[in-house]
């Protein structure tokens, strides 16, 4: 039964219950109901439950014992999960957007069939129960803003069917094990604003179906791997023959309400949805990166945003960047990258934000319609480098 958006308001009735005892989908999300849930939602025969996007505060109560998928993101629930969390045929827990605290209680692992676990934006701490990984079927591991800390999670490395994993704004520290190149299923990798430290493992580059890649707000150091240029999904030909697949057959509905928000592009800090797909991405920023950029990078034509910014790379911006044909953002600022502009950069004709302040260049800008159009727009895009001259300065 389908009630979602409906305009439903107030708490839930003391009818609920044996109203929808024997209803195995119910969904009744963004609505503005209130209060919190039944205690005996247990004894329910629910398999698919949406309840997301509400007003509903308290704690989670024991799950109906045949639940297969359930949604309770964006509301306001609170305390520990249920000591039942892990029901035998669970395959979906989507809780992201509340204010749940505590552990992941080992129980979890007794759902050997979760496929989908989105954590994001609660309150849970502590290190992540290792059984996660025994069963080896998890493939989407969001579980970013939270209070998690230790070590790169090593129950992944049986993860082999990993799509997704979100591990950003956490506490998590260590170096990037070189392990991570045997998840060859993942797409969509950040580890942004943790406590990483250590070089890039090369051995990243073996990720060839990754199109997101977010290790900012780290204190990752050395050279940046050229190795990354094998990462295949990251170029034209692949987005266009193969495209992002977002089509997961028998869990489409799964992802469904999945949010993969603060995306750092164009300068500014968007949110998107499932839209998430489609968008090539490499973010490597406030790290303590050295050495050049290098140009076998440019064989990721595919990129759409490039954010090598608060680093201390030097050398030279590699001429071949101007073959980024469908990039739209590049933000190389606060670096000390020397030399001139590279001309190339005027062939980016979707390029819509470029930053290369604060850096040592030097020379004559580079002109072109839509470089100047961007400067235009934006024109603190060249400060700070008090080498450079000519027009638009």
């Amino acid at each position: 039964m389908d009630i979602s958006s409906t305009g439903i308001v107030d708490k839930l009735p003391d009818w609920f219950i044996t109203t929808f005892a024997k209803a195995t989908h119910l969904d009744i999300s963004n609505n503005k109901i209130s209060g919190s849930l039944p205690r005996n939602m247990e004894f329910m025969s629910l398999s698919e439950f949406y309840i997301s996007s509400n007003k509903l505060t308290g704690e989670i109560p024991n799950l109906p014992r045949d639940i297969t998928v359930l949604d309770m993101s964006e509301n306001s629930l609170s305390g520990n999960l249920p000591s039942n969390i892990g029901t035998p045929n669970l395959i979906s827990l989507v809780l992201l957007s509340n204010q749940i605290t505590g552990h992941i209680p080992q129980s979890l692992c007794k759902a050997e069939g979760l496929y989908a676990l989105d954590l994001n934006n609660n309150l849970f701490e502590g290190q992540l129960p290792h059984c996660l990984g025994v069963k080896n079927i998890i493939s989407f591991l969001m579980l970013s803003n939270n209070r998690f800390s230790g070590n790169f999670p090593s129950f992944l490395k049986n993860c082999r069917q990993l799509t997704s994993l979100d591990l950003s704004h956490n506490s998590f520290s260590g170096r990037l094990p070189l392990w991570i190149r045997d998840l060859v299923e993942l797409r969509f990798l950040r580890l942004s604003q943790n406590m990483f430290f250590g070089e890039i493992t090369a051995t990243i580059s073996n990720l060839s179906r990754l199109h997101h890649l977010n290790l900012a707000g780290n204190g990752l150091s050395g050279a940046i791997p050229w190795h990354l240029s094998n990462v295949t999904a990251m170029t034209r030909k692949y987005v266009k023959d193969y495209k992002v697949d977002s089509n997961y057959g028998d869990y489409s509905t799964v992802i469904r309400t999945y949010n993969f928000s603060s995306v750092v592009i164009k300068g500014h800090q968007l949110d998107y949805g499932i839209g998430i797909w489609d968008l090539v991405s490499i973010d490597l920023s406030f790290n303590q990166l050295t050495g050049r950029i290098p140009e076998e990078i440019a064989a990721l034509d595919g990129l759409i945003n490039l954010n090598l910014s608060w680093n201390q790379l030097s050398g030279k911006i590699p001429n071949k960047l101007g073959a980024l044909h469908a990039l739209e953002s590049l933000d190389l600022s606060r670096n000390m990258l020397s030399g001139g502009i590279p001309p190339s950069l005027s062939d980016l004709n979707y390029l819509s934000y470029m930053d290369l302040s604060d850096n040592n260049l030097t020379g004559r800008i580079t002109s072109g319609r839509q470089l100047d159009t961007l400067y235009t727009e934006e024109p603190s895009m060249y400060s700070g480098n008090s080498g450079l001259c000519g027009p638009p300065l």
